[in-house]
């Protein structure tokens, strides 16, 4: 059962993943590539990330990383983006041509800007997954009520700083 509920917990991560996989592969299409080479690129791309994002969401739901925390989901998303790039460049690319580590240092380096619009969206659509899953997944009650009180928190320092 426990392996289930994390399960849930990984949805919206591994959702965003792949979609943003999927749309940054399909990008090759503009860039002229065969639609086949595209596809793969897609599919190569997808796959890892929605691994990550939903290894991500079970981090958040055991309590490893926090809501609202930017910096260690940056440090995550900066070794865990170069790998999934990695993985799609030895399946659809030639990327690597100056070197693999000059290449996962770049990757790294925009991993961190994927990092960024990763954790906006988790933060969006994570709360709305876990107000639906919380009446039978225990560990997702627990972790819509750590999203609460950082919004509770976040509410009463905007309504602070406005007198």
């Amino acid at each position: 059962m426990e392996r289930r509920h994390s399960f849930e917990l990984a949805l919206p991560g591994a959702s965003i993943g792949a979609v943003a996989g999927a749309m940054a592969g399909g990008l090759t299409l503009f860039a002229g590539a065969p639609t086949g080479l595209a596809a793969q690129a897609a599919l190569a791309l997808a796959a890892p990330l929605a691994l990550f994002g939903g290894l991500f969401g079970v981090l958040v739901g055991h309590g490893v990383l926090r809501p609202g925390t930017f910096g260690p989901a940056g440090l995550y998303w900066m070794a865990a983006f170069p790998l999934s790039r990695l993985l799609q460049e030895s399946v659809a690319g030639v990327g690597t041509n100056d070197g693999v580590l000059s290449f996962l240092a770049y990757q790294a380096m925009v991993g961190l800007g994927f990092a960024i619009g990763f954790v906006w969206l988790h933060e969006r659509f994570m709360p709305y997954w876990l107000s639906h899953r919380a009446a039978v997944n225990p560990l997702a009650a627990e972790l819509l009520a750590v999203y609460v009180r950082y919004a509770t928190t976040l509410r009463a320092g905007k309504k602070g700083s406005r007198r």
